[in-house]
């Protein structure tokens, strides 16, 4: 490869390391069946290749494949996954944050129902919905259970 005048890394005729390209791709077998196209995007230096013989046969086409019959288990053997375990006793913070929760909804859905306007009513329902929330977010349990015994983790 020589460096161009420029000052750019290439080859000085680009058109002519193309057609070497091709023409190695050509060798290897690629593209044997494909010609050049009407508008002469093709090579120049290279000849259309031959035409497939016509009286070759066609490959030969496996059939398709049967489909096994479907089978018949037994109510034996099938897979029963245990019972899941009971959900753990809510704490009263947990019960507290829910109840901000729906009151917040309440009265963001129907403040008339107590007697208060929408004005008054709304920015009450979005503080306790964010309160709630917060509460909610704040008070998750941030590692394993307590019952779950001593253990660090991976160790490399």
């Amino acid at each position: 490869m020589t460096r161009r005048p420029g000052g750019s890394d290439g080859p000085e005729d680009v058109d002519a390391a193309f057609a070497e390209i091709v023409a190695d791709l050509e060798r290897e077998g690629l593209g044997a069946l494909i010609e050049a196209d009407e508008f002469g995007v093709g090579s120049p230096s290279s000849s259309p290749s031959p035409e497939p013989p016509v009286d070759a046969a066609p490959p030969a086409v496996p059939p398709p494949p049967v489909p096994d019959p479907p089978v018949e288990w037994d109510d034996e053997e099938h897979f029963v996954p245990p019972e899941p375990p009971p959900l753990p006793k809510m704490r009263p913070s947990t019960i507290f944050g829910i109840v901000l929760l729906v009151i917040g909804g309440f009265l963001l859905a129907a403040p008339s129902v107590i007697g208060l306007e929408p004005r008054i009513a709304t920015p009450l329902a979005l503080v306790s919905m964010a309160a709630g929330i917060g509460w909610l977010v704040l008070r998750m349990r941030q590692g394993p259970p307590p019952d779950s015994g001593w253990d660090d983790g991976a160790q490399l």
